[in-house]
């Protein structure tokens, strides 16, 4: 289950990241936003499995 919310994880972040890409790119600020928050959450769903990994042993 853990490694499954890890690869969700990563997949958000690369998903924030394209959107965040894209937004830049076409000028479009509420999209910039969306992608970068995106992201956040992401790393924080990665933090969050990779402390529980660290007091599971």
């Amino acid at each position: 289950m853990a490694k499954q919310q890890k690869i969700k994880g990563k997949a958000e972040e690369a998903a924030g990241k394209a959107k965040e890409t894209v937004g830049r790119t076409v000028g479009n600020e509420r999209m910039t936003v969306e992608g970068q928050a995106k992201k956040s959450k992401g790393a924080a769903r990665q933090a969050k499995e990779k402390t529980k990994d660290v007091f599971k042993h």
